[in-house]
């Protein structure tokens, strides 16, 4: 049986019945708080519907308000908008700055930056020669740009995988990705999600000013991992470990 939960005019639910026994006993739910199943007349106090469950309530071993609650529909339809989430990506820009400027330095960027600048004052308003020199910047600096790239790939999957669900961006907006049900991605899923950017980069950024429009605030990329960025820290809400899987659906 599903039970809905009503609490300061808010509904949250269905859960099963299982859970909610146990969140009453846990002090997670209050006797006073409303219940209600299909077939019920009108909605009831918990205390009304599961007697035997507040019977069996041992004494709190702690304030029921260390334990995260479950993840409600309001949660899952706080959608997290357009310019909170650009504001993190440029925290993560700054964060990722550092490292990526120390990758590019053991490669010796900064003899090939004084060599483009050489080439580039030689060449002129010669458009030729200076995207020659461009090319040959960039071919001497392959291995570090990759590396760069592979650390910037990396860093989102794993924060965004993680039990935070954020990167040190998303953590400092308040922000967290999640599945379609709340729930915290897969290392895979967060691998391919970041993977997608590239779709939004190549259509011009489109697929990012998305978030402004769609209804659930959706980038291409989450579109296409089936993701959704909420407000709230990972910590506010108790979610169900992530399956592993290795592939997305879009």
């Amino acid at each position: 049986m599903e039970i809905w939960i009503g609490r300061d005019g808010q509904r949250h639910g269905p859960y099963k019945e299982d859970d909610v026994r146990q969140w009453l006993r846990s002090g997670q739910l209050a006797a006073e708080d409303l219940g209600w199943y299909e077939g019920l007349a009108d909605w009831q106090p918990l205390s009304v519907l599961f007697p035997d469950a507040l019977a069996a309530t041992p004494p709190p071993l702690a304030p029921a308000a260390t334990v995260p609650p479950p993840t409600t529909t309001a949660a899952l339809e706080d959608y997290a908008g357009f310019w909170k989430r650009l504001v993190a990506y440029l925290i993560d820009a700054i964060v990722l700055y550092i490292p990526q400027m120390l990758i590019m330095d053991a490669f010796g960027n900064g003899a090939a930056q004084a060599k483009l600048q050489q080439a580039l004052l030689a060449a002129g308003t010669d458009a030729n020669v200076m995207l020659a020199a461009y090319g040959q910047y960039y071919d001497s600096m392959r291995a570090a740009v990759a590396l760069t790239a592979i650390l910037v790939w990396l860093y989102f999957a794993f924060c965004e995988s993680s039990a935070w669900q954020a990167t040190v961006g998303k953590l400092a907006m308040g922000i967290r990705v999640t599945d379609l049900d709340g729930g915290r991605i897969s290392f895979w899923r967060a691998l391919g999600r970041y993977a997608a950017k590239l779709l939004s980069w190549m259509i011009l950024g489109i697929g990012f000013l998305m978030i402004a429009w769609t209804r659930r605030k959706q980038g291409l990329h989450d579109v296409i991992a089936n993701t959704l960025v909420l407000n709230g820290r990972a910590g506010t809400f108790r979610n169900p470990a992530p399956r592993d899987d290795r592939s997305f659906h879009a």
